[in-house]
């Protein structure tokens, strides 16, 4: 969950940057029953200064239908169940109908074409083909670019703690335990500052105290003796 979190907080990052580049992000792969999930799809723009338009298009093979040899027929298995162009978003079919939101650029220059998934079955197991239609306007000539991502989605019951949460949990108990030492070392050493000041300051005073006492009684024997 904290690697599904980190990366819905990069994509947000990108999503409403202002002048920040652009990094590709592999999506995560493993969706928990019931709950929702982020279908990543990044692809950047080689040269950020040239205009761009694009239009994005979600796939869907569900799993067990076999893959055939032929590019005809794979096509066919794959379920056409998202289209996006700025601003509409549209969704494609019934199995997907209210559970697909668009999360990429919301803008027709469009580098992230992510999309959430309400309340996951273990139906959306599967391939997700993510194919992004770009036009780059240059001075001379428009360019036609087109960019296929796949996500491999499984559907587990129950959520697999990765290794990077568990480590990610380890190394923050770890340093709660390294600030609270540094915390209690930090106040050892200003309660030993402040002790050693207040008797310093109380050996001064009786110093002080005693060196007017001695100068008070040279001058009263000095009076005595006239």
């Amino acid at each position: 969950m904290l690697c599904h979190c980190l990366l819905l907080v990069g994509l947000s990052l990108f999503v409403s940057r202002c002048d920040g580049g652009c990094s590709e992000v592999d999506s995560m792969t493993e969706a928990v029953a019931g709950e929702g999930f982020l279908l990543g799809c990044i692809s950047c723009k080689r040269r950020e200064e040239v205009p761009a338009r694009a239009t994005v298009d979600w796939h869907f093979r569900p799993l067990g239908e076999e893959e055939e040899e032929e590019e005809e027929v794979e096509e066919e298995k794959f379920r056409h169940i998202f289209h996006y162009d700025h601003p509409s978003a549209d969704i494609l079919h019934k199995d997907f109908n209210e559970r697909l939101e668009w999360h990429g650029t919301k803008n027709t220059d469009i580098q992230i074409g992510a999309i959430y998934i309400t309340n996951v079955t273990f139906n959306d197991t599967g391939t997700y083909r993510c194919t992004i239609h770009r036009t780059l306007f240059l001075p001379q000539y428009n360019q036609h670019v087109t960019v296929e991502k796949e996500v491999e989605l499984s559907v587990v019951p129950v959520a697999n703690r990765e290794l990077t949460s568990v480590i990610s949990e380890i190394m923050m108990y770890v340093l709660i335990v390294v600030l609270q030492l540094w915390l209690v070392v930090v106040l050892v050493y200003c309660y030993k500052k402040i002790s050693e000041e207040h008797e310093a300051r109380e050996a001064r005073k009786a110093l002080k105290a005693q060196a007017e006492l001695i100068e008070s009684k040279d001058n009263c024997d000095g009076v005595q003796l006239e």
